[in-house]
């Protein structure tokens, strides 16, 4: 008989798969909700521990933001899950959600297969190089599965470290520039500055053109920008916009995530692990993927 901690791997895992393709989750995965302790009416979430996330409601107004410090545990709540593509522009068949792509952004939309968004295919069809647990890049970062975020900082750097996929980033905040002709990196190179008492301004260059804008397939090319601006809005809430410019791939620089909101979590918070495993794709794979997508999984 498998154990409990046998079981809570595998479901873990197929909790994390089921995210990824179909932006399902378990409770512990979602944004906690807000309820008060000792209310039974109302299900106990849980962090990484298996302890419940007790959210008392506060009075009157927050702390005003300290100022160069956005450190901390942040969640997003399921707005960072981005199921169809960049927040600020889902690929969800609206028009004026198309980004502006120059004719080779077009041609190299044109070979991505998306597993979500307006040109879905199924699983096993997906070219999506995620699905193999290739790294994610930037901005997909932010633009996918954006969950909850643990933010550290020094007086000459900012670390990033991520819930999906265990990922961690290092920003330069100590003035210095870009390296003259690097090579790609899968998260290329970040460096940020303080642009007011509570907004950090990061500049992401240098990254590896296979990986994707986002899950809805979107091309970049070697010549991608990407800029982040953290805003520490008061002392328990901070906001992120993401504004991408490549100008092989579109014609002008797009918002692809407008403020997203964090709030700020208990220090003991612990988050789940959210890994992706090519020993647990293949079982996802044989129990879901394939039966979804009509094959027999061999």
């Amino acid at each position: 008989m498998p154990s409990r901690l046998d079981t809570a791997r595998f479901v873990g895992a197929a909790v994390v798969l089921a995210a990824f393709f179909y932006a399902r989750s378990s409770p512990s995965q979602s944004a906690p909700t807000e309820f008060q302790q000792g209310d039974a009416s109302k299900p106990p979430v849980l962090d990484g521990w298996y302890r419940p996330v007790i959210r008392q409601a506060k009075k009157g107004n927050p702390a005003p933001a300290p100022k160069h410090d956005i450190s901390g545990t942040w969640d997003p709540g399921q707005a960072g899950i981005q199921i169809l593509g960049a927040g600020a522009l889902p690929d969800d068949g609206n028009p004026e959600h198309t980004p502006p792509y120059t004719a080779l952004g077009l041609q190299k939309l044109g070979l991505t297969k998306p597993s979500a968004g307006f040109r879905t295919v199924l699983p096993t069809d997906s070219n999506d190089p995620a699905y193999a647990c290739n790294p994610a890049g930037m901005p997909r970062l932010d633009l996918h599965d954006l969950r909850v975020t643990e933010i550290l900082q020094t007086p000459r750097e900012v670390i990033v470290l991520y819930q999906f996929g265990r990922i961690w980033r290092k920003i330069w905040t100590d003035g210095r520039d870009f390296p003259k002709d690097p090579e790609p990196r899968w998260l290329g190179y970040s460096v940020g500055k303080w642009v007011d008492d509570t907004t950090l301004v990061v500049q992401t260059w240098g990254t590896d053109e296979r990986t994707w804008i986002d899950r809805a397939g979107r091309p970049h090319s070697t010549d991608l920008r990407v800029e982040e601006r953290f805003h520490r809005v008061d002392g328990d809430h901070l906001e992120l916009s993401v504004t991408v410019n490549d100008p092989k791939m579109y014609t002008k620089p797009w918002v692809s995530l407008d403020k997203l909101r964090f709030q700020m979590m208990a220090p003991d918070y612990d988050s789940r692990e959210m890994m992706c495993s090519p020993a647990e794709l293949d079982e996802y794979n044989r129990l879901m993927g394939a039966p979804l997508s009509n094959t027999d999984g061999k």
